[in-house]
């Protein structure tokens, strides 16, 4: 199992509908909108770093009113 931090900068006013319509998507745990250099934080999760690419490039990043993504995958040292 791959965890990863989704950072999300969308259009201006669209941070609480851009979290609302992330959280609906199988394989994302938490979806919110946030204050700061990113608009929305989402944590997701899939079975592999592959599956994880195709959960950011096909199902995030499409949803109307996202800017930009920065994916950031959590490291167990």
């Amino acid at each position: 199992m791959v965890q990863a931090y989704v950072l999300i900068q969308t259009d201006s006013g669209r941070a609480s509908e851009v979290a609302h319509a992330i959280g609906e998507i199988d394989g994302v745990d938490s979806s919110e909108a946030v204050t700061g250099p990113y608009d929305v934080i989402v944590a997701a999760r899939a079975s592999d770093v592959d599956a994880l690419g195709h959960l950011v490039v096909s199902e995030i990043q499409p949803v109307p009113g996202i800017v930009r993504t920065l994916t950031c995958p959590v490291i167990r040292i």
